[in-house]
């Protein structure tokens, strides 16, 4: 009898070792790569998304194919001639100017960031991007507009110490600060998004990949996502927020200040001076803000796919293409530049017609 009871006693202890070892290797088993069945684990196939565009009629995308292409030309080409036009000119080469200049270069970059995709996708059929080119796009069009809004308060700023503070703005304004203003403007506007779009990136994204929008845009991808990320969503449209919020209420105080010093002054043609500069300013970011509000402000309205893509357009092509009409044709010292710059181009192509010739 002591022998079978040690021997059953010795039985039964190996049986429960057996159970708590399997029952300790259950996880391993459950959490290995090759055997998972959980709804997550197939995020790392989808390689790419689908940009829905406008999807209507063929001969429909082959007219807004003209249409976008023909915008995006005359935009490059607009601010490409104000860039121009600031560098050639020695006049030009003032505070005013120079951040007029960058602005015109960060449009041409802007614009570029979403456009030639944009007209890929519609001569496409599979109208695919890349999972990391969509991000690339989020970052970049994100992280230029960022660097847009600042530029634009620093240019009401300028505004308000030229026409404010006269005596003052060359002593304040120089060329060592606005510089340091531009640089401050690129970097921020880049690393401002970089974690929140980081953060996004590594989201699961287990499909469906099928975009309803023009852009690789946050709201869409958030609705892709396999797992809610409250924080993470939150935290992207309370930057946006704080962005486009601060620097316009930034700007709406600078420009309220100089709208009262301009009713104080006791010349005319000061006071209409002071109104084109600040006109031309005004009417940029009324075109930009309105648009970018009706996006990123207010995220929890729901607005449909179609108000979403008209209302992408209109801050990413729109205002770019209005901007260099808007500066050129209400600055008399930007059009004499562009004037003197195309008549060099004229004198250095009837020149080279004339080598030509004689050769």
């Amino acid at each position: 009898m002591p022998c079978s009871l040690s021997s059953l006693l010795s039985e039964k202890g190996a049986h429960l070792k057996l159970v708590l070892i399997t029952v300790c290797l259950l996880p391993l088993q459950m959490t290995d790569p090759v055997n998972v069945s959980e709804p997550y684990s197939s995020f790392a196939s989808v390689r790419e998304f689908i940009l829905l565009g406008f999807s209507c009629e063929w001969k429909i995308q082959i007219l807004l194919f003209s249409l976008f292409t023909t915008t995006y030309t005359l935009t490059v080409t607009g601010n490409g001639a104000i860039v121009c036009a600031i560098w050639c000119e020695g006049r030009l080469h003032s505070p005013m100017y120079m951040f007029l200049g960058n602005f015109s270069f960060l449009e041409i970059w802007y614009v570029s960031s979403t456009v030639p995709n944009m007209l890929a996708n519609f001569l496409s059929e599979k109208k695919t991007i890349s999972f990391t080119g969509c991000f690339v796009q989020f970052y970049f069009f994100f992280s230029l507009g960022t660097s847009e809004c600042l530029l634009l308060a620093i240019m009401a700023f300028d505004r308000y110490l030229a026409i404010c503070r006269p005596l003052h703005y060359p002593n304040i304004m120089t060329r060592y600060l606005s510089t340091k203003l531009v640089i401050i403007c690129w970097v921020c506007g880049f690393l401002l998004f970089l974690i929140p779009i980081a953060f996004i990136s590594q989201m699961p994204f287990c499909g469906p990949n099928i975009i309803d929008h023009v852009v690789c845009d946050p709201g869409p991808l958030f609705a892709l996502a396999c797992a809610s990320a409250p924080t993470i969503q939150q935290l992207c449209y309370s930057l946006s927020s704080l962005v486009i919020f601060g620097n316009f209420l930034f700007i709406l105080g600078s420009y309220t200040l100089v709208l009262l010093a301009v009713l104080h002054m006791p010349s005319t043609l000061g006071r209409h001076k002071a109104f084109s500069t600040c006109g031309s300013h005004l009417a940029v970011v009324s075109l930009f803000y309105g648009s970018l509000m009706i996006m990123y402000v207010s995220p929890g309205l729901g607005h449909s796919a179609g108000i979403q893509k008209v209302a992408t357009l209109f801050y990413a092509m729109v205002t770019p293409l209005f901007n260099p009409l808007i500066y050129s044709l209400r600055n008399k010292e930007i059009k004499a530049a562009l004037r003197k710059v195309l008549g060099r181009c004229y004198m250095t192509q009837d020149v080279l017609c004339d080598c030509s010739r004689s050769v």
